[in-house]
């Protein structure tokens, strides 16, 4: 008797977990880097700076940051599904948390999948990652150091939007876009605090293209303040000064802290020829309208920044284990809030060798030049993307790294 009542109780479990699945998954990516010339301190006489060798995360200085994820789907019938995803980013060099702490930093989302797109809540990545990003040679095959110069059009997701409703299309005769609204929160004010993105993408034999739109109210705080550890309007999220004992923090955008909205534009292409891929870029980030109360203005600049960014990268996969990739990379920044423009030329190479279809051993080859002044009223420094600002006008990052996924 016993028996054949588990039995029974048993059949509608095994007929949900069938319709229904939960994969764990994730990505281990450490490396050994080498930077030519890293800042150490801030002082009257200029900057301080000297050779750093370190082991780094992935998040920082290889290809893909570190993470494990959880992933599910349930079946509605007639084509629905209720998905989830929660992603967890950490540090392999030190166990640490990334994206400030957070438990699910890199994405925390819940939504419904249907025939007509996708409809998806919470933690998410905007419409320039989805669809300008992945034409450009950083999430292709370089990584964080191959970004632009602080990844200052978030090409590398080094930004996610909270409290954020998005919705993907399903792919019609090649084309696919989206929309993402991050609501402020704030009372009394719908727009304070919110962002808003747009995207769309065509795929047609070897070519690919890619367009996104950002747009973020109070980026201080509603962009580049929106992990655990960030802080007021007060603060500077965007980066910092520096001090006699600390280097500077993104030294290309940090002093437009004060912009009452950020806008990013970037639109890409690639185009396949047998075994090579070659692709194009080009972004346009503006600091609008600062000097409002969104951040500190330390420099009382007014009026807006902007920075254009242009592209040209190539691939080519020289056996069916063996892989490498060539990009160059140049950006001009200024406009009405600084009195002359700062100009960074970047150059990278990787190789990749796949040991297995899990594990691959690479390594990558940067380098950056800076002129012109910058946004701390400075003489502009290389500031290669998740390395230490360099104290010095150029600056060179060497990486072998390992990177398992599961």
């Amino acid at each position: 008797m016993w028996k054949a009542t588990a039995a029974l109780l048993a059949l509608p479990c095994s007929c949900a977990l069938a319709q229904s699945s939960v994969t764990l998954y994730g990505i281990v990516d450490a490396g050994v880097n080498y930077v030519s010339n890293a800042q150490t301190a801030r002082t009257a006489n200029g900057l301080k700076g000297g050779s750093q060798w370190s082991v780094m995360d992935g998040a920082t200085g290889g290809i893909q940051g570190s993470r494990w994820g959880i992933k599910g789907a349930e079946d509605l019938g007639g084509g629905y599904k209720a998905v989830f995803l929660l992603e967890n980013g950490f540090f392999v060099n030190n166990g640490a948390a990334a994206q400030g702490g957070s438990l699910f930093g890199r994405q925390a989302w819940v939504g419904l999948a249907t025939p007509y797109g996708r409809v998806t809540m919470g933690r998410q990545y905007d419409e320039v990652v989805d669809f300008f990003a992945p034409l450009l040679a950083a999430p292709q095959w370089g990584g964080y150091m191959v970004e632009h110069p602080s990844d200052l059009d978030n090409a590398s997701n080094t930004r996610r939007a909270n409290n954020a409703i998005k919705y993907t299309s399903p792919t019609l005769s090649g084309f696919k876009f989206g929309a993402l609204y991050s609501f402020g929160g704030t009372a009394g004010s719908f727009g304070k605090n919110s962002i808003w993105s747009a995207g769309m993408g065509y795929a047609y034999g070897p070519v690919n293209l890619g367009a996104g739109y950002l747009k973020a109210r109070n980026p201080n705080t509603s962009f580049f303040g929106n992990n655990p550890n960030s802080g007021a309007a007060t603060t500077n999220n965007l980066g910092g000064l520096g001090s006699a004992t600390t280097a500077q923090s993104n030294p290309i955008f940090a002093g437009f802290a004060s912009a009452q909205s950020l806008q990013i534009i970037g639109v890409a292409g690639s185009w396949n020829v047998g075994k090579a891929t070659v692709g194009v870029g080009y972004s346009n980030t503006q600091f609008q309208d600062l000097g409002s109360s969104s951040g500190p203005n330390p420099f009382h600049y007014t009026g807006t920044a902007t920075f254009h960014n242009a592209e040209l990268n190539g691939h080519y996969q020289f056996t069916s284990a063996f892989s490498g990739g060539l990009a160059f990379d140049y950006t001009t920044g200024g406009g009405t809030a600084q009195k002359s423009s700062a100009k960074y030329e970047l150059a990278s190479m990787g190789l990749d060798y796949a040991l297995s279809v899990r594990t691959d051993v690479y390594s990558l080859f940067v380098y950056e030049h800076a002129s012109g002044t910058d946004s701390l009223n400075q003489s502009a420094v290389a500031t290669i993307t998740g390395m230490t600002p360099s104290a010095t006008r150029s600056q060179v990052a060497i990486r072998l790294g390992m990177r398992h996924k599961f």
